[in-house]
């Protein structure tokens, strides 16, 4: 979820632009902490009507910031240029459902997984697709860009099917509703999401999950004291039961494994 890998490129990238402000709201005001998350990534980070962000990876955050009595401000970025925003400072942590992978952790360190990933394939609703790689031969799949399911696309079935990526999950969904692809490859959750909106209705999961071992985690940068306050508020608001709160209001089932 986002479950996802930044190219090098993007990560050599020298500025970004973040947008979208939502102040957290804290009872007690203590350390300054800005946090960025991507806005759009359904259920775990998108903007509401009032142009709000909101979302499973929103809600943590406030959670963990309330834990820490932080003064949290969170802040919309795109994906491309998460990575190199959080390294020229334009903030602290990134809390967006991102993959822990040897790549990133080159540029930025983690905090404890605070959740689990799966990839999972859909596709249309009484139409069989089989997602071995002899039965995806020749179709086209779409995933969205610089996340582990693209680079699993292209990794290890680019020589088989015709690989779509894309800007935003977002985007995917539409192509996927049109018919310009024949299945989807995504992070799973955000994926269940979709399926079961008024857009996803027609569509299904297809085949059996990918386990990928893929962990997600929180952002910062490299040697920062950070890290170890947001594992200790992700220790506590698993242990208090806030943490399977806010999984309660996004899934019917843990996602925390």
């Amino acid at each position: 979820m986002k479950f996802k890998t930044t190219l090098m490129s993007g990560l050599l990238a020298a500025t970004v632009a973040a947008t979208s402000v939502f102040t957290a709201g804290i009872a007690q005001a203590g350390d300054k902490i800005r946090i960025a998350t991507e806005g759009a990534y359904a259920p775990f980070n998108m903007v509401d009507a009032n142009g709000q962000l909101q979302g499973f990876d929103v809600d943590v955050a406030n959670a963990l910031c309330a834990e820490m009595k932080a003064d949290c401000e969170i802040v919309a970025q795109d994906w491309d240029g998460i990575i190199p925003g959080l390294r020229a400072r334009k903030y602290d942590a990134i809390i967006a459902s991102m993959s822990i992978t040897e790549e990133r952790l080159r540029v930025v360190d983690f905090s404890e997984p605070y959740y689990h990933n799966v990839l999972a394939f859909a596709g249309a609703k009484g139409k069989t697709l089989d997602t071995s790689e002899a039965g995806l031969k020749g179709l086209t799949v779409g995933a969205q860009r610089a996340t582990i399911a693209g680079q699993y696309l292209e990794d290890k079935l680019g020589n088989v099917v015709k690989v779509k990526l894309y800007d935003t999950q977002d985007n995917a969904y539409l192509d996927l509703a049109s018919g310009r692809l024949d299945a989807l490859l995504s992070d799973k959750f955000p994926a269940y999401d979709w399926l079961n909106s008024d857009s996803g209705q027609a569509f299904e999961f297809k085949g059996s999950d990918i386990d990928i071992n893929d962990k997600i985690g929180i952002a910062v940068r490299k040697g920062d004291p950070l890290t170890d306050k947001l594992n200790l508020a992700l220790k506590t608001i698993v242990a208090n039961g806030t943490y399977a709160d806010i999984n309660s209001r996004y899934f019917p089932f843990s996602i925390n494994q």
